[in-house]
């Protein structure tokens, strides 16, 4: 069956509509598409040039006529965006949806779409700037014939994505083990610095080493759209207990810090390194390296590196301890931002002299109290936001924040695409 026999309809024509629709139709597929009405003339105009992607004043137009419609819309409206178009659906149609929380599209899908409509939701596990060649591309068959199944695979086939297949369910907790906490931690970067009125990259004590990964993934994170990360927090059931588990891992051992407990806070650091680490020994399989990592620096190297108790790096695996988590489990549904952050902290726990510089700078050195000070504040923050479910309050701390580091956005960008670029070549993707 060729792609002119079958139509695509994309609902939702933000940063993953817009990729979707460039790369299915650069493939040869027509795609029927539409955003808020009020969006409608000026995507017409967008797109006045291209044969392949047609442009509709709404998802009723774009319903009736598609055979494979994809909803890319933020996670919190899914079910008010079905419910107005899902009785437009195509007679025998199949319908997705790209939401970081497969739990309300489902219920949505179930509820709104026609009988004979079949589901299988998708998840591109990577942001609309990342090649999505060789990424994680997750399918859902929840209902559906296969024809319908095969449609899905064929169209999306252009991405050349890994494709994984998975229950929402299953993909909920995944995404819950790979995303929600690895979020949570450079939200709270970048609140602290934020609170402290820093540009980490013009301070030495944050530039070189893994402080590359921590200041350009944060920036990254804060350049994008507050709904992608809000959704899943607030939306997966999963992303709610571990976002609270990094608060309180932040908390307690910022606590034994103050309190100058080395012993206990090293015999803690020691158990959490063994849980996690455990089935890897050989340093030939680090994800991250030296000489990658001080490459994609926003700020001029210092003579000497600056010694840090990494915080963040000690909540993160302190965290998936207390959860009874492996984050080797999930590779090959990791995003790349997980992969850079679990190659961080790889970095740090599997070199005992620099684990153990860790743990003695966080007892003897006040270097970094301040920061670390903002950070707990932060992480305890954005738990209580999250456990409240208010979108809104979510949204305010969010653009608050992303005004602060607006303007440094464009360099941050091109040095952060490149370094994502080279680091992910050279990590391993299972």
């Amino acid at each position: 069956m060729d792609a002119t026999e079958k139509t695509v309809g994309i609902i939702g024509m933000g940063d993953m509509g817009a990729m979707y629709a460039k790369k299915l139709s650069d493939a040869g597929w027509r795609i029927n598409a539409c955003d808020a009405p009020h969006k409608f003339d000026k995507l017409k105009e967008a797109y006045a040039g291209n044969n392949n992607i047609h442009i509709y004043p709404d998802g009723h137009l774009v319903s009736r006529c598609s055979d494979f419609i994809i909803y890319s819309v933020p996670a919190e409206h899914i079910g008010s965006i079905v419910a107005k178009y899902g009785q437009s659906t195509k007679l025998g149609a199949v319908v997705g949806g790209q939401t970081s929380c497969k739990a309300p599209e489902v219920a949505a899908f179930e509820k709104h779409l026609p009988p004979d409509v079949d589901i299988v939701p998708i998840h591109s596990l990577h942001g609309p700037g990342v090649d999505p060649k060789g990424q994680p591309l997750v399918l859902i068959r929840h209902r559906a014939s296969d024809a319908s199944f095969n449609l899905v695979e064929r169209v999306l086939s252009c991405l050349q994505s890994k494709k994984v297949y998975l229950t929402a369910a299953e993909h909920d907790r995944i995404t819950a083990d790979t995303q929600a906490v690895t979020h949570a931690a450079f939200l709270s970067m970048g609140a602290a610095w934020a609170a402290n009125r820093q540009f980490p990259w013009e301070n030495p004590r944050y530039i070189g080493g893994i402080e590359n990964v921590k200041i350009n993934v944060t920036l990254r994170i804060y350049a994008n759209k507050w709904h992608v990360y809000a959704g899943l927090a607030i939306l997966n059931p999963y992303a709610q207990q571990q976002i609270a588990q990094y608060a309180k891992s932040v908390t307690e051992l910022f606590k034994l810090m103050l309190g100058g407990h080395k012993q206990e806070l090293s015999e803690r650091i020691k158990k959490a390194r063994a849980a996690v680490f455990r089935t890897r020994q050989s340093d030939a399989d680090l994800l991250l390296k030296d000489q990658v990592l001080d490459r994609f620096s926003l700020g001029e190297l210092p003579p000497e590196r600056v010694r840090n108790n990494h915080l963040s790096l000690l909540a993160m695996v302190d965290s998936w301890w207390k959860l009874g988590i492996n984050p080797y489990d999930h590779m090959i549904c990791s995003t790349p931002l997980f992969r850079l952050w679990l190659g961080a902290t790889e970095y740090l726990y599997r070199r005992p002299d620099l684990l153990d510089e860790c743990i003695e700078t966080a007892i003897t050195d006040n270097t970094f109290r301040a920061d670390d000070l903002e950070f707990t504040f932060a992480a305890r923050d954005w738990s209580e936001r999250v456990s409240l479910g208010n979108m809104e309050a979510y949204r305010e701390k969010f653009e608050t924040i992303q005004s602060y580091f607006e303007p440094r956005f464009p360099e941050a960008k091109r040095v952060g695409n490149e370094m994502i670029k080279t680091i992910l070549a050279k990590t391993k993707s299972s």
